[in-house]
């Protein structure tokens, strides 16, 4: 296609509809006549055409909030144009029987359908290619068809398609072949969260993956900075700060300030901490209680005080007893590099020593990739001694593991593409893999170990069709793994 398209027509269709065709849940729409493919149309909003029923019994339960929003939006006097399309195929629609089959891939209800057929007589379906207009266009023309001339001709420079090539071929496939929705409960799970939204910003990365995940959209997600976790650029801040550097606090407020990040990002890890040994005076700072024993000891300032480790043993054995203390982790976060009377202590008594920069670098990770890290996994580098070269190791590892994965969901991407076929199995794959340039050497059977894990539904980066054993088994592409 040219970079630039001009068009003079726009296609009359329910507001809702509209949206839908932006929103990606939809490519189709309905048409009273026939439309030669590759005619292109700006997309024009009324309230007119869905009269027929009442909007409750015209669209389903899953899409009706929306469907009530768009028709609130449309103004008879200026009618506000966000899209074009591309007309890539028009089916005639006259039976009946196979209403049921194409409605659970629609916005409409089986019951519209027959009704517009009955009314109608002649309905062509237009399987539509949707392109975002880069700005609002506003008209005001009188409707009396389904198609109208535009005053000025429209000229769009930026093409930009709402599904990529790809997922729109899967979506077209489907629909022709009326290829039932592989998951309809996730359809209803969007539409409870989409209506969240205003209320609750953080639904809107859930309900991005959704869509993402259901083919109604295509693009790369980009990940916008979350303001909750600003707080995270402070631990550093806060570990290593001196009285000379933040005069307006003492010595105490300083180290109170310290405890209570360290106490958020340990949450934000995901262990559980207990409020009942909070720090004070004569107070343990930190004890966490799952997934595994841990007692903390919090030092901000330039240099972890000489007796830290010992303080740590005499109030972790004084709270805890000696049975669930000896079976603890032991930890102390503090600034600088500890003194060798520390490191001996921490060797004898079997404590790990980090600084704030190692707890910020662990939280960062785990706000860059929420399921990345296995607490699990972790406590085997809770060595005596200091580790920060050690947590640092385990950081490059779980990173090496998203890299691979990463590279794998590209590969089934590019070998689909490529290949122009729908999915593909893992010794295809495994094949294809060794020619990619691939990160490291994997085994076909590893490597279906890893295919699993990106289909499984709570990662939904690849699609699975399940064949008789392993090797049978058939994958393909969902969303990509950015890791930048």
């Amino acid at each position: 296609m040219n970079n630039s398209v001009v068009i003079n027509t726009a296609i009359c269709l329910p507001a809702p509809d509209i949206e839908a065709l932006i929103q990606g849940r939809a490519i189709v729409a309905m048409c009273k006549n026939y439309i030669v493919p590759e005619r292109q149309f700006a997309l024009y909003p009324t309230d007119a055409s869905i009269n027929i029923l009442p909007v409750e019994q015209y669209y389903h339960s899953s899409f009706l909030a929306t469907a009530k929003t768009a028709l609130t939006q449309v103004s008879p006097e200026t009618i506000s144009v966000k899209a074009w399309v591309r007309c890539e195929k028009c089916e005639p629609l006259h039976n009946t029987e196979s209403l049921s089959a194409l409605s659970p891939l629609t916005i409409w209800t089986t019951e519209a359908l027959q009704e517009i057929l009955t009314q109608r007589h002649n309905i062509f379906l237009l399987y539509l290619r949707v392109y975002q207009l880069s700005k609002l266009i506003t008209l005001s023309i009188k409707v009396n068809s389904q198609f109208v001339y535009l005053g000025e001709p429209l000229t769009i420079s930026e093409v930009s398609p709402v599904l990529n090539d790809r997922t729109f071929a899967q979506r077209k496939h489907q629909l022709e072949n009326r290829q039932p929705p592989l998951h309809p409960e996730l359809e209803e799970l969007q539409s409870a969260i989409a209506s969240l939204i205003i209320s609750q910003p953080a639904a809107k990365q859930l309900d991005d993956d959704i869509k993402a995940f259901l083919g109604w959209s295509s693009d790369r997600l980009i990940k916008q900075p979350d303001v909750n976790l600003a707080w995270i650029s402070n631990i550093t801040k806060l570990g290593d700060r001196s009285i000379e550097q933040d005069e307006k606090k003492n010595n105490y407020q300083a180290g109170t300030d310290f405890e209570n990040i360290a106490r958020q990002s340990l949450e934000f890890l995901g262990f559980k901490v207990e409020n009942a040994f909070k720090g004070g005076a004569g107070g343990l700072d930190l004890y966490c209680s799952k997934p595994y024993p841990i007692v903390c000891e919090c030092k901000a300032g330039r240099l972890i005080p000489s007796g830290t480790v010992e303080e740590l043993i005499k109030l972790g054995g004084m709270h805890l007893g000696a049975d669930q203390f000896i079976d603890s982790a032991k930890l102390v976060i503090g600034p600088g590099n500890p003194s060798r009377d520390i490191l001996k202590a921490a060797q004898k008594w079997k404590v790990s020593i980090i600084n704030a920069m190692t707890l910020q670098k662990l939280v960062e990770f785990k706000a860059k990739y929420p399921g990345a890290i296995n607490l699990v996994e972790l406590q085997q580098y809770l060595q005596p001694g200091q580790i920060d070269y050690k947590i640092g190791e385990y950081i490059d590892k779980a990173e090496r593991e998203i890299k691979l994965r990463s590279h794998i969901i590209q590969l089934v991407k590019n070998y689909l593409q490529n290949s122009g076929i729908e999915s593909a199995g893992v010794e295809s794959l495994h094949g294809a893999y060794f020619g990619s340039y691939p990160p490291q050497p994997i085994k076909t059977i590893e490597m279906h170990e890893i295919l699993i894990e990106l289909s499984s539904p709570l990662t939904g980066y690849l699609g699975r069709i399940k064949g008789s054993d392993w090797k049978s088994d058939r994958f393909y592409f969902l969303r990509d793994l950015p890791i930048n």
